[in-house]
């Protein structure tokens, strides 16, 4: 009866739809990728990208030639590049699993807090002067208190030893309201200087991204990868309605808690080393959704594959729109996804049956 049951919110799965864009999303991966590590004020051509990888790895023999080339792209691009994929992939991933936990579309990794909280501790650090770990003070920082922040929201929304999606949506609303305060609080107190930072920070950016930085962030994105895939049965199962997956042996509760918790660890670590980048949880995994369908196995794959390669081709642009300049990344995000979410509302609210 179980698998029976378990199998009905996957009857809408779309195999051939789900295999196309798998590998479509792959090839624009790889091909945003090359095209990424090429663009620069030191431009570098696209069919030297491979070769240079492999001279740095001495898997081919070296040019001097191409050294500068080679620092280049191994030293400033690649971990660019890396970085951008990774924090896309996560925030995507976080999305999805907001989404599914929630029952809606419109739901977005900020409704836990995570970013606004991340905001505030990095604001700190940067106007307190802190350095406990150096220049990993600040990522630490911002890592942490998102982490606190969503940790604060979950319990401030349990009840009676249950939490209640509408009170944790209300909490979040309003620890992040709270957050916001102190950030403003922050700009108030900053010199000059500061205020730049945290005005810059909070618009997002991969502009510096290091070897250490991707090494540092990309373990634990893993592991909240990883967990959420261990979740996708269980969501799938969700999306029946609470009283039948309860009935089914789901703990709709511990579910709610582990996916609230790995949101927090894949959103924060992003935010951590790019400041905060909007939309991409919201938008990718609605997209995802409209293209294959619900089942969140598939819709899990795409998504991460969707975002990395949204993240990274905004960042191309971002660096490439004007000469000479880094336009912020979280920029280019909003100015897509703010569209694109007023469409969302427009069309959630027709099939509602609300104004057109």
């Amino acid at each position: 009866m179980l698998q029976r049951t378990a199998s009905v919110p996957r009857t809408r799965v779309r195999p051939g739809r789900i295999t196309l864009a798998t590998l479509v999303l792959v090839a624009l991966l790889a091909v945003s990728a090359v095209l990424a590590a090429a663009v620069g004020q030191y431009p570098i051509p696209a069919g030297e990208v491979v070769p240079g990888i492999l001279r740095t790895l001495h898997l081919a023999p070296a040019d001097p030639a191409h050294l500068l080339a080679d620092r280049v792209l191994t030293g400033v691009r690649l971990p660019r590049v890396a970085l951008a994929v990774l924090v896309g992939a996560a925030l995507a991933a976080a999305g999805t699993l907001m989404q599914a936990v929630f029952a809606n579309p419109l739901a977005d990794p900020s409704v836990v807090g995570v970013s606004s909280g991340a905001a505030l501790g990095a604001s700190f650090g940067v106007v307190s002067g802190v350095a406990t770990v150096g220049t990993w003070t600040t990522p630490a920082l911002a890592f942490c208190t998102g982490l606190a922040t969503t940790l604060a929201v979950y319990l401030l929304s349990r009840s009676g030893g249950r939490t209640e999606v509408v009170t944790l949506v209300l909490t979040g609303i309003a620890v992040n309201a709270f957050a916001g305060a102190g950030i403003a609080l922050m700009t108030f107190l900053a010199d000059q200087q500061a205020r730049e930072q945290i005005v810059f920070w909070q618009l997002g950016s991969v502009n510096g991204a290091l070897w250490s930085e991707v090494l540092v962030a990309l373990p634990v994105i893993a592991i909240g990868l990883a967990g959420s895939v261990t979740l996708t049965r269980s969501l799938d199962l969700l999306a029946l309605g609470e009283r039948p997956a309860r009935h089914l042996g789901v703990d709709v509760e511990r579910l709610r808690v582990v996916a609230i918790v790995l949101v927090a660890l894949l959103v924060g670590i992003g935010v951590a080393f790019t400041g905060i980048v909007a939309f991409v949880g919201l938008v990718v995994p609605h997209l995802m959704r409209m293209l294959i369908g619900p089942a969140h196995g598939p819709l899990l794959l795409t998504s991460t594959l969707g975002g990395g390669a949204l993240v990274l081709v905004a960042d191309t642009v971002a660096r490439s729109l004007v000469p000479n300049a880094d336009l912020p990344l979280g920029l280019l995000t909003s100015l897509v996804g703010g569209p694109f979410f007023f469409w969302l509302l427009r069309r959630t609210r027709r099939r509602s049956g609300g104004w057109a």
